[in-house]
């Protein structure tokens, strides 16, 4: 099940957005992956609190995961972060729509994504920029649906694993086979390893222990539920918001031995010689 199950705002559209290392950055990756994919982690939510600090000034709410490799099962460092299209201004305590195809421009987010991570990446003591690297960088947004659908999208990327079994079609002593759809033909292609490259293929994409794959910011983290409800009622429409009434707690009820009436307790007399 998806941590964020419980964090779901479903009345929203969603939107997918991914930012990707380039190719000059799987050596930091390969060697040196923990450091790098926190380093990833805070760089994009710094990005976008960032973006919703300075354009929106109110609150966004976001899940990100991470994902390793690409459909050729090569190593390929990426971030996919889910968000509702909206943003909640706490001081009005009012919900805003975004722009249906929107919510961030994706050229200005990559601009910002690059500069800030070859700034966090040259700070950091463990890890070191390459000799080179390219100007652009990418970041892709799309519409992923409402709701269910979207954590439906994005739990393709949880619970699939690095490969399924029906995708090996061919194995034995020596090589092992398996299909992969390519991202430019969209036709299915087979790759055939040796069964060694084919394994240290798959474990590399282990995590180091301790990191985790996915992580909530904003109002859809863990303890920010009270805030989840108050935008759910937002979207709700009011003449079809039912609020319970108050119920009053029962109160003890004794009746008369004799006559079967609701006595009234008038006092308690305690017999201090039997206590004693």
């Amino acid at each position: 099940m998806v941590t964020t199950t419980t964090a779901k705002i479903t009345a929203l559209h969603y939107f997918m957005v991914t930012f990707t290392l380039p190719f000059e950055f799987r050596t930091l990756a390969r060697y040196q992956p923990k450091a790098l994919y926190q380093t990833m982690f805070k760089v994009v939510s710094n990005v976008l609190k960032g973006f919703a600090k300075r354009q929106l000034k109110a609150d966004i709410g976001f899940t990100m995961v991470l994902h390793t490799h690409n459909r050729r099962r090569d190593l390929h460092p990426h971030i996919h972060v889910v968000m509702p299209c909206g943003y909640y201004d706490a001081d009005k305590n009012q919900w805003h729509k975004g722009n249906k195809h929107f919510l961030f421009n994706e050229f200005t987010l990559a601009q910002v994504w690059r500069a800030q991570m070859l700034d966090a990446i040259n700070k950091h003591a463990q890890i070191s920029l390459p000799a080179k690297y390219p100007k652009k960088w990418v970041v892709d947004c799309r519409k992923v649906g409402f709701g269910e659908k979207a954590y439906q999208y994005l739990s393709r990327y949880l619970y699939r694993g690095v490969i399924s079994d029906k995708d090996i079609i061919n194995y034995d002593n020596n090589t092992v086979t398996f299909k992969y759809q390519d991202s430019q033909t969209k036709k299915t292609a087979t790759r055939t390893l040796p069964v060694l490259k084919f394994l240290w293929l798959i474990l590399q994409y282990v995590l180091p222990k301790g990191l985790q794959r996915v992580r909530d910011c904003g109002y859809l983290r863990g303890n920010a539920g009270k805030l989840r409800q108050r935008i759910q009622i937002l979207l709700i429409n009011t003449k079809d918001w039912i609020i319970p009434e108050k119920q009053e707690k029962p109160k003890a009820i004794r009746l008369c031995p004799c006559c079967q009436h609701e006595m009234l307790c008038m006092g308690v007399i305690i017999n201090l010689a039997r206590t004693n």
